[in-house]
């Protein structure tokens, strides 16, 4: 199939890309990497009347420095993430998740913004970036907002980001030099969307322990329980019964799926402890 019929724009800057989605009332999708949005608009399960091209916008492009945090413009590619190898202080786990983001081909043109609003359960930012603890920076026609990565998405290809809004950039925290983390996802093929994914963030020196699963029916699920144990420093090494227990909280699994995010909440454990 081919995509339905369509009117494309390019605006100069953000604030036009944001008046012609106000205009759209609606009809209108922001275009970055396109990714997931082109094979979208080719099986015709997205049907938007106007797409809005923001990835060529320099100010959605930068990564910078924002001082406890990287400001990460959400037109920023994994591949320019997983490249800023070594230039990233305290951002060792954002490169490495970016890393293992499907295909090279795939990573020089998807964009960490594109993931966050497309908004897919499996996908690898929305899981990695709760777990951060990173925030979400939206901008509309009412000025700038930030949200938590981990309540963005409200079910699968949902979010909380109005019509008339778009993503412009991810705030991450930079991990301390104590900071230990975790990342493990199971694929049937490499590059392949995960069946069941986890993820784990400790650090002290900011006394934050976060745990959660990914590639749900919904968004990453947080383990707190868990997490509250590791703090405690009632798990020094983590156990199978510690992650079957921990994901049981978890409904809707039927008992294969269990045992696979069980499987990799233990990985991404093991990572996370013994770093």
């Amino acid at each position: 199939m081919k995509a339905a019929a369509f009117d494309y724009a390019r605006p100069r800057d953000v604030g036009e890309a944001i008046s012609l989605l106000v205009q759209a009332k609606g009809s209108a999708k922001a275009l970055a990497g396109g990714q997931s949005l082109g094979p979208m608009l080719n099986l015709r399960l997205a049907r938007p009347g106007l797409l809005v091209d923001i990835s060529r916008l320099e100010e959605l492009r930068a990564i910078e420095d924002a001082g406890d945090a990287w400001r990460i413009g959400a037109a920023v590619t994994h591949s320019a993430i997983e490249d800023a190898n070594g230039a990233l202080k305290g951002g060792a786990m954002l490169v490495e998740v970016a890393a293992g983001i499907a295909y090279r081909a795939v990573r020089n043109r998807g964009t960490i913004g594109g993931s966050l609003a497309h908004a897919d359960p499996a996908g690898d930012w929305p899981l990695a970036l709760a777990a951060l603890g990173a925030d979400v920076v939206l901008r509309g026609p009412a000025g700038e907002r930030t949200i938590p990565a981990g309540r963005l998405i409200t079910a699968a290809f949902t979010t909380a980001i109005q019509d008339d809004e778009i993503v412009t950039a991810v705030l991450a925290p930079k991990l301390s030099g104590a900071a230990r983390f975790g990342y493990f996802k199971f694929c049937r093929k490499t590059g392949e969307f995960p069946e069941a994914s986890a993820a784990v963030v400790i650090d002290p020196e900011r006394d934050a322990v976060r745990i959660y699963l990914g590639a749900l029916s919904g968004p990453p699920h947080a383990l707190p329980e868990l997490a509250r144990r590791i703090a405690e420093g009632r798990l020094a090494i983590p156990t199978r019964d510690a992650a079957i227990e921990a994901t049981a909280t978890v409904s809707g699994l039927d008992p294969i799926e269990h045992r696979m995010h069980a499987g990799v909440l233990l990985r991404a454990l093991e990572r996370a402890l013994a770093r």
